[in-house]
């Protein structure tokens, strides 16, 4: 269920997960909150008094409605209701502009406790359609299921914008692969214009405002206007970095927190490309062995050899685009970006097994299809703001990457980290991302996170999630202190998609706050 992080676009094309259901688990220690590591001694800090100065936000009254205004990446259900709650843009001038964040709900049927923030990832995907991730299970009963846009994304305004329609579909038929120097200064002039643009459309000020720092502003304002003293959060993804900042700089409003595909906040972002690249390797090599069973597997018939075939089927395009019933054809970064949206569960294997017999054939409608999808256009040529969105809040996030040396060794680490994505055209020079050229500093910096008196956590990692590497969720948890459970699987995010190991200590720990069983791990 959790939306991939985005973090990478530029060199890596991510797309939304489709959980593997699959059942299973094996645990040590007992069932009690000495198992897993004595957290239930841990001393919590008191919840935070409201911030001053920002009374008339965090005292705001939600006037709930229909959906039907609230723009999503799909139709949300009919039961729902939607809400829009006043933020400061700037935290530290709460008397001048504001934004609003969409907000959306399922009530509890039953002994309500309060609510349970979700949000899905990105960063730059929607979260209003997150209300709907507990059906089915007792938390549907317990809690106000709460979905939410942060701010600049989707139904939440002002809307990050920085390109028409039109202008993201001529940058997605750019392959940019040319790493000469001629190829390397059109690269890094695409990016220049690409942060004017921003600029251009959206203002500093919003820009410099967008990032996680003032998420996590927001969301406690959302968490005081529903009437809850403490957050019970559920993130996904990029959720996890925007869940274990807020523990950070709200520890004491934290009741519970669930943190699966985590981010490791002490990455630096060139790090963290190279440690995800491996990661698509791992799942593209999972997914060769299991093609090669399969008759006629577009990758041959030995999986020694799936990456060279691979190449062989998709280098071409960067000169002559597949055939497509869209007039826009297929081109290399749309190829890239569909195998990878695939890759992020087996029950995807089948539509990209289908996607590469048929580029073999010379067609490249299943892969195109899958590229949009994760681009988010629409049928009718228009597109969600999900990569705009994406760029702004990185950019903020994390430090510029301006160090050519960097750079270059970065691109050379990501090429031997992923076989499948390398072009064979390094050169040992490569440009400057668009980060670099940002017209607005970054409002964070890799550090370990730290959250004095935060309440027992629960953190889910999968062995082989190829967005959010297992390690991360490791060192996140003992960051946090956190209990963590452990998924052994090739996707990302697991938790709520039926897979009753994962499913059941998590819907019990956010219901009771009973902490799962220490070394968890499932199957």
């Amino acid at each position: 269920m959790g939306t991939a992080d985005r973090r990478w676009a530029t060199a890596v094309a991510l797309a939304a997960a489709v959980a593997l259901t699959v059942a299973g688990c094996s645990g040590t220690g007992d069932d009690n909150a000495e198992a897993a590591g004595g957290q239930a001694e841990t001393s919590v800090a008191p919840p935070s008094a409201m911030p001053p100065g920002l009374d008339a936000f965090y005292t705001q009254t939600v006037s709930w409605g229909s959906c039907d205004d609230f723009e999503t990446d799909g139709p949300l259900a009919s039961r729902l209701e939607c809400a829009r709650v006043t933020v400061p843009v700037n935290y530290d001038e709460p008397d001048g502009e504001t934004a609003q964040i969409a907000i959306s709900r399922s009530p509890a049927t039953g002994d309500r406790i309060g609510s349970l923030l979700v949000n899905p990832g990105g960063p730059g995907a929607s979260g209003l359609s997150m209300a709907n991730v507990a059906d089915m299970t007792e938390l549907s009963e317990r809690f106000d299921v709460i979905g939410f846009d942060p701010r600049g994304i989707g139904a939440s305004t002002p809307q990050v914008r920085c390109l028409t329609d039109a202008e993201f579909d001529a940058d997605r038929a750019d392959p940019k692969v040319d790493m000469s120097p001629g190829g390397i200064a059109h690269a890094e002039s695409v990016n220049a214009d690409y942060a004017a643009k921003c600029a251009e459309r959206m203002g500093d000020d919003f820009l410099a405002h967008v990032g996680t720092r003032e998420v996590v502003r927001d969301m406690d304002v959302v968490r005081a206007v529903l009437g809850d003293e403490q957050l019970t959060y559920l993130g996904f993804s990029y959720g996890t970095r925007i869940g274990s900042e807020y523990a950070e700089a709200f520890p004491g409003n934290v009741r519970a927190m669930v943190l699966d595909g985590a981010i490791d906040p002490e990455q630096d972002p060139v790090q963290a490309m190279v440690l995800q690249a491996a990661g698509f390797q791992e799942a593209f090599d999972d997914f060769a062995a299991n093609c090669v069973t399969v008759a006629q597997c577009p990758l041959g018939s030995d999986p020694v050899q799936a990456n060279a075939r691979f190449r062989e089927l998709v280098d071409p395009l960067v000169d002559s685009p597949a055939a497509t019933t869209d007039p826009r054809g297929l081109g290399y970064q749309d190829a890239i970006t569909g195998v990878q949206q695939a890759l992020y569960s087996p029950q995807l294997w089948g539509a990209l097994r289908s996607g590469l017999s048929a580029l073999a054939d010379g067609r490249g409608d299943s892969l195109l299809m899958l590229a949009d999808q994760y681009q988010g256009r629409r049928d009718d040529g228009t597109y969600a703001n999900i990569n705009d969105a994406f760029n702004a809040i990185r950019c903020v996030d994390d430090p510029p990457v301006t160090d050519r040396e960097v750079v270059a060794a970065g691109d050379l680490a990501y090429r031997q980290a992923a076989p499948f994505l390398d072009d064979g055209r390094g050169t040992g020079a490569a440009p400057l991302d668009t980060c670099a050229f940002w017209p607005v500093p970054n409002s964070a910096t890799p550090h370990q996170a730290n959250a004095p008196g935060l309440a027992p956590v629960v953190v889910v990692s999968t062995t082989q999630d190829p967005a959010t590497p297992y390690q991360a969720g490791v060192d996140l948890a003992k960051q946090l202190g956190a209990s963590l459970i452990t998924y052994r699987g090739t996707q990302h995010t697991v938790a709520l998609n039926g897979v009753a190991c994962v499913d059941d200590p998590v819907v019990e720990y956010l219901i009771d706050l009973q902490i799962p069983a220490a070394d968890l791990t499932c199957s």
